[in-house]
């Protein structure tokens, strides 16, 4: 092969895979100038280069919402900076990847398995993008919530363009009433959702774990205070009810008229009609990692 032809299949590699000279040259050279079997030779060699990343924590990233016919999917993709997060080629495959996990009702399985427009699965994709960027990046998390006899919202906080953003917001509820008449108060639940972070709609759905361990909390902190032991258990019941009260969506107070709770509001609104919250799905780039 002429240098010139040389130079070409290594300009058309790099359009292809977005990978840098160097490495399109040695995968040229290795496989005499057969573009598919270079691919493919990178893609090996990006799929080695990721697992030495996979060791890094990813735990930036962008949460994405998509939305059809009042079936509603949410993911979240770490990446390791906010720079990558920024980054268009992540952003449009957080976007992409969003679009298959609404198909595939927020199971994540069948999403890595999933193909895209290119024909190659997700997890293929995410390898390839990973060998590109060279940050480590994961599909962290996923959920649905499908339309039924629900009506659904969603909100996204600190959005960088429509659905996508640092943290997500799914809501169901349970009516008779129809969207447009609850629009607005399904945004501020979705709102007062990404605000407070609740763990549970009430006290039922609270990790009994949870409430053990912050029992032990209380009463330890409160030993540890001082205080007269005959009056420690009463006390500690008063702390773990406000636990409670400050950690399960309906009994919150509500961001937008605080002196009422959540619950309150949702029988206001309701009217003659009933509301009930069927299902909440929150998550916020790198909670817990």
């Amino acid at each position: 092969m002429s240098t010139e032809n040389i130079l070409d299949k290594i300009k058309k590699l790099r359009e292809i895979t977005g990978v840098g000279f160097k490495d399109c040259k040695s995968a040229i050279d290795e496989t005499n100038g057969d573009i598919e079997k270079s691919v493919e030779f990178l893609r090996k060699k990006g799929i080695a280069k990721a697992n030495k990343k996979m060791q890094r924590v990813a735990a930036d990233g962008l949460v994405c919402i998509s939305e059809n016919k009042n079936n509603f999917s949410i993911i979240e993709i770490n990446s390791e900076t906010d720079f990558v997060a920024k980054n268009n080629e992540f952003i449009k495959f957080v976007e992409d990847v969003s679009k298959v996990s609404l198909l595939n009702l927020g199971k994540m399985d069948d999403i890595l398995n999933s193909k895209m427009e290119n024909k190659k699965n997700v997890k293929e994709n995410l390898i390839a993008l990973i060998s590109k960027i060279g940050e480590k990046i994961t599909l962290r998390r996923s959920d649905f919530i499908k339309s039924d006899n629900f009506l659904n919202f969603s909100y996204v906080h600190s959005a960088i363009k429509e659905n996508v953003g640092k943290i997500g917001v799914l809501v169901s509820l349970k009516t008779k009433k129809s969207k447009n008449e609850l629009f607005e108060f399904g945004k501020h639940l979705s709102m007062h959702i990404a605000a407070t972070s609740p763990l549970a709609i009430d006290k039922n759905g609270l990790n009994e774990d949870i409430l053990k361990k912050e029992k032990e909390i209380i009463t330890e902190e409160l030993k540890n205070s001082g205080k007269d032991s005959k009056i420690i258990d009463k006390i500690a019941i008063g702390k773990l009810n406000k636990f409670i009260n400050d950690n399960t969506l309906l009994n919150q107070e509500w961001i937008m008229e605080p002196k009422k709770k959540v619950k309150e509001v949702l029988k206001e609104t309701a009217g003659k009609e009933s509301i009930e919250i069927n299902k909440f799905v929150r998550f916020k780039v790198g909670e817990g990692i």
